[in-house]
């Protein structure tokens, strides 16, 4: 009476994929992932280690709270910064954001 029904059972079986192809598309997205999200990121964090590791004193800079000043002390994890004639502030290093060209604090 359901003979009819055991080919049908048969065929969707050999349809399944297999483990392999089921993971394919997890694959991918890793892949974009890292192209995308990762490796940009790891880029920018080489950059401002490499930024920060450069610092000198006179170096004119930009802090992440938007503070412009020039560089007057450098210590281990604290950088002085002079922002105004006797008003020196001190920072961590890694919230500087930029290093500006010489002069521009008298365009400022």
């Amino acid at each position: 009476m359901l003979d009819w029904l055991i080919p049908v059972a048969h065929a969707q079986q050999a349809a399944q994929p297999n483990a392999f192809m089921q993971f394919i598309p997890l694959i991918l997205l890793v892949i974009v992932f890292y192209f995308l999200l990762i490796r940009p990121q790891m880029k920018r964090n080489k950059e401002h280690k490499a930024l920060i590791a450069s610092l000198a004193k006179g170096d004119e800079v930009i802090t992440s709270g938007g503070l412009a000043g020039r560089v007057v002390t450098l210590g281990e994890a604290y950088v002085g910064i002079e922002i105004s004639d006797g008003v020196e502030v001190k920072v961590q290093k890694p919230a500087i954001s930029s290093v500006l060209p010489k002069g521009t604090l008298k365009a400022l």
